[in-house]
């Protein structure tokens, strides 16, 4: 085990941890709500550091990140447990889970460097589950990324305190964050959660210079509501800009909300209209049939044509339209 960063003593033989805003105050041989950090003698410690379970070489565009590097490889790892209760996940079988619970194998940060290298990835991405309770060993890795010139991706739901934040996304090039809904109340009923944490994360990394792109899993019933959807977008425009690549993604039954119907396209192409009217210029439908497109807001050319996770073609030179207008995104 790693001792965790992030933490303080809390009384004889408690301990906080303060790495996401539950700030859990954690008994001796108990783990906080992410069942990764354990208190063990009155000192917090990571129980999932060096220990991926599932690790994969991956497209970049099945982050989703459409703006970053496309068409090139990025050598993937995540581990168990999640500081959010997600009745809709995807991935339950990880996130749910205890260390004793998943076959987890060790693996270094050198050596994901390596098979990073080894596979010709461009980019590193912590994912599958909430990376950054597993900040130690994302740190450590992420460093020694950089010194072998490969990018570093987080997939997550932005639920962090400030303090890790900044300090950990000195060391991150490009960020998906998952906004669940524009809604408090289904934060709390659906995630175990709060959305002004997720808010506040979004504007850090604008502010530094992160790349990200913002993804809405669309709910029906439950966050498909167009008034939900249009203040959304509006303090999407407000607080990060027109040129944030903003990517609705259908629903399918999962977990325990599996007595939820799909998302039906025509919900989608409804959200993308709102999105559209609003001014967003990079708007995208994922977990459909339908090609994904990069068009130029300026002149409407088709610049990076994609099917499912496959870039078709590319029409950007150092960046750019034909037309020479700048398209916002890390292209190489």
């Amino acid at each position: 085990m790693k001792e965790a960063l992030y933490y303080t003593k809390h009384g004889e033989d408690a301990v906080q941890c303060v790495l996401c805003p539950h700030n859990c105050i954690i008994k001796e041989g108990k783990s906080g709500i992410c069942n990764a950090r354990q208190n063990t003698g009155g000192k917090l410690y990571s129980l999932i550091y060096e220990k991926p379970c599932a690790t994969h070489v991956d497209p970049i565009e099945k982050k989703p990140l459409y703006h970053f590097l496309p068409g090139s490889r990025s050598f993937s790892l995540g581990t168990v447990g999640c500081n959010l209760k997600c009745m809709h996940c995807q991935n339950w079988e990880l996130s749910t889970s205890s260390p004793n619970d998943v076959y987890c194998h060790t693996l270094t940060a050198d050596d994901c460097v390596k098979l990073a290298i080894q596979y010709e990835c461009q980019s590193i991405s912590y994912t599958y589950n909430e990376p950054s309770i597993n900040i130690e060993y994302v740190l450590e890795t992420a460093v020694k990324a950089h010194d072998k010139g490969i990018k570093n991706v987080m997939v997550t739901n932005g639920f962090i305190n400030e303090e890790p934040l900044r300090d950990l996304y000195r060391h991150i090039d490009a960020a998906n964050v998952d906004l669940k809904a524009f809604d408090d109340d289904f934060y709390k009923k659906i995630c175990k959660a709060r959305l002004e944490p997720v808010l506040k994360t979004l504007t850090i990394l604008k502010e530094m210079n992160v790349w990200i792109e913002v993804t809405n899993l669309v709910i029906p019933t439950h966050n498909d509501d167009v008034t939900m959807i249009q203040k959304l977008v509006d303090w999407f425009v407000h607080n990060l800009g027109t040129d944030v690549p903003l990517h609705f993604t259908a629903f399918y039954p999962a977990h325990k909300l599996t007595n939820v119907p799909p998302t039906p396209l025509r919900v989608l192409k409804q959200a993308y209209d709102i999105a559209y009217k609003a001014g967003i210029k990079f708007i995208y439908l994922g977990n459909v049939r339908e090609r994904s497109v990069t068009r130029c807001p300026s002149c409407g050319r088709d610049l990076v044509v994609r099917s499912g996770f496959n870039v078709m073609r590319t029409n950007l030179h150092d960046g750019k339209c034909i037309c020479q207008t700048a398209i916002p995104g890390v292209w190489r």
